[in-house]
């Protein structure tokens, strides 16, 4: 009865929905229109480059010339805005983000930091996240705000004049654009290895069990 049990046990935590059909289409979107802003922003950068031993190959940029990659990065701009904003609210009206972010302490993270560099922190439970997987998420929504505001005041530096006086200005507002998109670029590269690391995160984002 006890085999028997914890066989039911895991049959019923394999199939409860970990990732719903919202967050799940709202996530993919983001990553296409994410990649594409990357990929023609790093083609815009190196139309002015902000640091002049730093430029990008053509392999990984987007557009072919100016006028193209600001085509791409205005058309995924929007893309982003309105699936980011869609999320916001409905993470925030449904309770997700509190369910899931909430709470965060200086003492959780360091403990789950060491458990995960000794290889002891458990991923038996997908819908719950440890202390670092709620600082990097939490962390990355403020990035995502920070990057869109530093890339208004960019885009229309007169219109949003006061925006751009609030980031200091439009030559400061590029370094804090470029510096919240290597931040985000950094989060992508470990929460790719993450899933590649433990593979059923990735089979819970895409058919949600």
């Amino acid at each position: 009865m006890t085999s028997l049990a914890a066989a039911e046990q895991r049959t019923a935590t394999a199939s409860r929905v970990i990732q719903p059909a919202w967050v799940r289409v709202m996530h993919w979107t983001n990553a296409v229109a994410i990649i594409l802003m990357i990929m023609s922003g790093l083609q815009i950068y190196d139309a002015s480059p902000l640091f002049n031993s730093l430029t990008f190959s053509r392999t990984v940029t987007l557009g072919g010339w100016l006028g193209g990659a600001l085509l791409w990065h205005f058309a995924a701009m929007w893309l982003l805005m309105v699936n980011g904003l869609a999320y916001l609210v409905t993470g925030f009206v449904t309770g997700r983000f509190k369910k899931k972010l909430l709470p965060i302490s200086p003492r959780g993270v360091i403990s789950d930091a060491v458990a995960a560099l000794t290889f002891r922190l458990s991923h038996d439970d997908l819908s719950r996240y440890n202390q670092v997987q709620r600082l990097l998420y939490a962390g990355i929504i403020a990035v995502g705000i920070v990057i869109v505001l530093s890339g208004l005041s960019i885009w229309k530096p007169v219109q949003f004049q006061y925006l751009t006086a609030l980031f200091g200005g439009y030559d400061i507002a590029r370094y804090v654009h470029f510096f919240c998109m290597s931040t985000i670029v950094a989060f992508l590269a470990i929460h790719v290895l993450l899933a590649v690391l433990v593979p059923k995160s990735l089979r819970a984002m895409i058919i949600g069990h």
